[in-house]
């Protein structure tokens, strides 16, 4: 009787250790997943902060301010004659 309790019980300490170590491949299988969609998130936020910095810099260009000054807002150099300078 001892024996087979015994053996009873190692069984049901191999299964339930089998089953923990497929619990614990499941959900490291799963949490490497999830890990690679957040790569591959930050991949695409990066590239986009990238784009937006690029576009931030453009911009500020002087060229691009000075053509959307004339072009939009009919701003013209002055004449030299035009010119005064403030001395303090």
């Amino acid at each position: 009787m001892g024996k087979r309790l015994t053996i009873m019980a190692l069984v049901v300490a191999v299964l339930g250790s089998a089953f923990t170590v497929i619990y614990t491949k499941f959900l490291h299988r799963k949490h490497f997943v999830a890990l690679q969609s957040l790569y591959q998130e930050r991949d695409s936020l990066q590239i986009e902060w990238q784009k937006l910095r690029l576009e931030h810099s453009a911009w500020l260009m002087q060229g691009r301010v000075e053509k959307v000054a004339r072009q939009q807002l009919d701003f013209i150099y002055p004449s030299p004659k035009e010119i005064v300078i403030i001395k303090q």
